[in-house]
């Protein structure tokens, strides 16, 4: 039987950032955004920051790389700001049992997130999830000749499956961002969509540029399963190998 590598997202995937972590994270990245228009004699009222965040977004599948290329923005100090919190630990929500969950499922594990390397390993470390992972792969190790490429480059990707020396039919991304999911499987790998924190997914629309929900979304021909939790992949496990 193949070794099986599973790629997974984190935040809406492991845990629950819309209810708390998101709406922050927005604030945060409004507020930097606007300082960044207002010093390069941008207009910087809600509506032009808005639209800047969303047209980025949209662009580049990142806010980050139009701040980067647009702003000359550093990505770290984008990074630092946009997650700063008061109280990350009391902002933080997930199933029960998820590291049982995971240990059930065969294979490798790395978690592969657009988030930043320390609020990242903070959440996994408070979930107590650490340990579940062989790797972590956040947004500032996306690189690709030099230049930052998060999710959904294809570009990284295909890196990362040559640097891990893992086939790709024998991978598996997991998120809930469905539209991360079609350059994955156009490289070969499977993919499995997890909905469970989408329903209520408004503040991740404002903040990412999409405001697709699971009500309004049905399973693309892409993904090759749709569950609502990660405690449901198991059971999906014969249509992911």
């Amino acid at each position: 039987m193949r070794k099986l590598t599973w790629l997974f997202d984190l935040d809406n995937t492991l845990h629950d950032a819309s209810h708390a972590i998101f709406p922050a994270i927005n604030l945060n990245m409004n507020a930097f955004i606007a300082q960044v228009l207002h010093k390069g004699g941008f207009p910087a009222d809600d509506a032009a920051v808005n639209a800047a965040r969303v047209a980025y977004w949209q662009r580049y599948g990142a806010t980050l790389l139009g701040m980067v290329n647009h702003h000359q923005v550093r990505p770290e100090d984008f990074l630092r700001e946009a997650h700063q919190f008061d109280d990350l630990a009391t902002m933080i929500r997930a199933e029960r049992g998820l590291g049982k969950l995971l240990r059930r499922l065969p294979g490798r594990k790395i978690l592969l997130t657009n988030a930043p390397r320390r609020y990242s390993r903070d959440v996994l470390r408070h979930l107590g999830l650490h340990r579940h992972f062989a790797k972590h792969i956040p947004i500032e190790a996306m690189r690709v000749h030099g230049h930052l490429r998060p999710k959904p480059s294809k570009q990284m990707l295909r890196k990362l499956l040559a640097r891990e020396r893992i086939a790709a039919r024998d991978c598996i991304l997991v998120e809930d961002t469905v539209a991360h999911l079609k350059g994955a499987k156009e490289l070969g790998m499977h993919t499995a969509w997890i909905t469970q924190y989408l329903a209520s997914d408004s503040i991740k629309g404002g903040t990412t540029g999409t405001h697709a929900t699971v009500a309004s979304t049905k399973r693309p021909i892409y993904v090759d399963v749709k569950v609502k939790s990660v405690g449901q992949l198991f059971r999906k496990l014969h249509r992911l190998r």
